[in-house]
């Protein structure tokens, strides 16, 4: 295996990259940063304004402080460097830089204000007209970064590089077909024998290819062999088609190709040990074109080795199949275990409501199968107090109640397919629940908790009315044994989406 290893531009607007806010670009707009073109000069062009730059540009600053931009990441993930583009800014260039970042879950998120933003990189100096590279070091999943410049100037571009870590929430489902290659499901080129013209990772961008060089050229081979190039599927699945697109390329495109598949644990290494199985024979490709090719997959593959023979240019390709189980409760959890801390608590109250259980949840990551989760979840529940409980029990609607104070709309949603039965109920019915919920709350100090899930409205109001009789302490334990099998429910739900 060679050294080659292709990270992504997490904020490149090719992946869906967006500049949200800035505090200044009166010189040069704020979107020029995410641009994934390279920068240009264009020696006689001015604007209203003053010199025509192709970055974001703001004023002479004349009052204490700095200038930022915040970004949200076209794809979230692990940052682990970013190169801060001043080429073409010579005597406006910033002094320095920093830069933070934040993990934001929930949409319609207000960024200004109560942002838990982590510093990545502390104020470092940048050169002029200059590439400045940093490593980052930080093993956290993040949605969103902030740019800082000291004390103003103008940047051309920012490259935040860094492996993606998708949520996969909906994106993906076991019974259907998806690109397990995806840029945006993770998949990632690991390594290839040549990419002198353009770079294979084109190949698993999510827009169509907007001309030759938007994809994967090798030089002319004036040799035997064929080139290659090796990716690692964002999740494990059964290939059943492929998608081989050859637009634009037509003096240029390959002869032919093939594709291998291997189930291999290791994300990099050992590759060249690894067993390869031919999935697609070498079949004939023809010039600007999309060639679909379906195939009998039974084994379960973790990475591909795409083959063109001899040569060539391809544009994008895709590796549709039915993405494993076991493989999507495994991404799942590398979603909950690379968020920072904050951010993981916060999508564990979702599950159970009480801050000390999330909280405990949180310190014992990285969980390594569901069933750790899932044991974890018992163990904190031992160390919850009765004021734990009550926390946890306020954070639910009432049976057959709607309430807004619920702390997200995914917690709101789970509630809402927990009580659908209850939902469909007679209004004899909800009258009742309702009159006995009051007499509940009266009696024990906080509302009725059930584990609602396939229960009709008329069994709940059975079991409530049963638990009127239970003396304080008992209707506690009671009331935190249902909990635990909501929390349990929603803890599944959570990996196994």
């Amino acid at each position: 295996m060679s050294e080659f290893s292709d990270f992504l531009d997490l904020a490149s607007e090719r992946v869906g990259g967006r500049v949200l806010a800035a505090n200044d670009d009166f010189f040069a707009p704020k979107e020029n940063l995410i641009k994934a073109a390279k920068p240009i000069w264009l020696e006689d062009k001015y604007s209203d304004r003053g010199k025509w730059m192709d970055g974001w540009e703001s004023r002479r600053r004349r009052t204490p402080g700095h200038d930022w931009c915040i970004l949200q990441l076209g794809i979230s993930g692990v940052i682990s460097q970013i190169v801060v583009d001043t080429s073409y800014f010579r005597g406006n260039f910033p002094e320095s830089c920093s830069l933070e970042a934040c993990a934001i879950e929930q949409s319609n998120v207000d960024l200004a204000g109560g942002t838990p933003w982590t510093e990545l990189l502390s104020r470092s100096q940048l050169q002029g007209d200059s590439q400045n590279t940093f490593t980052i070091t930080d093993p956290h999943r993040y949605t969103h970064v902030r740019l800082n410049i000291y004390p103003d100037g103008g940047v051309a571009r920012l490259r935040v590089f860094g492996e993606a870590v998708p949520k996969l929430e909906g994106a993906l489902n076991s019974a259907d077909l998806n690109d397990l290659a995806a840029l945006t499901n993770g998949g990632r080129v690991l390594d290839c024998s040549d990419r002198f013209f353009s770079a294979p990772q084109n190949l698993l961008m999510p827009d169509p290819s907007s001309g030759m060089h938007d994809g994967w050229e090798t030089k002319r081979r004036r040799g035997p062999g064929h080139d290659w190039v090796i990716i690692q599927l964002g999740v494990a699945g059964a290939v059943q088609a492929i998608e081989v697109d050859t637009s634009y390329f037509k003096g240029n495109f390959p002869e032919s190709c093939s594709l291998e598949i291997c189930a291999h644990e290791s994300r990099a290494s050992d590759l060249a040990n690894c067993s390869w199985s031919e999935l697609l024979s070498r079949t004939s490709l023809s010039a600007d074109s999309v060639h679909r090719f379906q195939v009998e997959g039974q084994m379960v593959a973790t990475h591909v080795r795409f083959n063109i023979y001899p040569d060539g240019g391809v544009a994008r390709l895709r590796v549709y199949g039915v993405p494993q189980k076991c493989a999507l409760t495994k991404a799942r959890l590398r979603w909950l275990n690379a968020l920072p801390d904050y951010a993981a608590s916060s999508v564990l109250l979702n599950c159970c409501g009480s801050l000390k259980w999330a909280v405990a949840m949180t310190e014992h990551r990285p969980f390594a199968d569901l069933k750790q989760l899932t044991d974890q979840h018992a163990a904190s529940c031992e160390r919850m107090t009765p004021d734990d409980w009550k926390e946890a029990f306020a954070s639910h609607p009432q049976i057959g109640e709607e309430k807004e104070s619920i702390s997200s709309g995914q917690a709101r949603r789970w509630s809402q397919q927990e009580q659908s039965r209850a939902a469909v109920a007679s209004l004899q019915v909800r009258n009742a629940l309702q009159r006995r919920n009051q007499e509940y709350y009266e009696r024990f100090g906080y509302i009725f908790i059930v584990c609602a899930s396939e229960k009709s409205a008329e069994e709940i109001l059975e079991l409530l009315t049963d638990r009127l009789s239970n003396d304080a302490a008992r209707e506690l334990q009671v009331a935190a044994g249902e909990q635990k099998k909501i929390t349990q429910l929603r803890l599944q739900k959570l990996i196994e989406a």
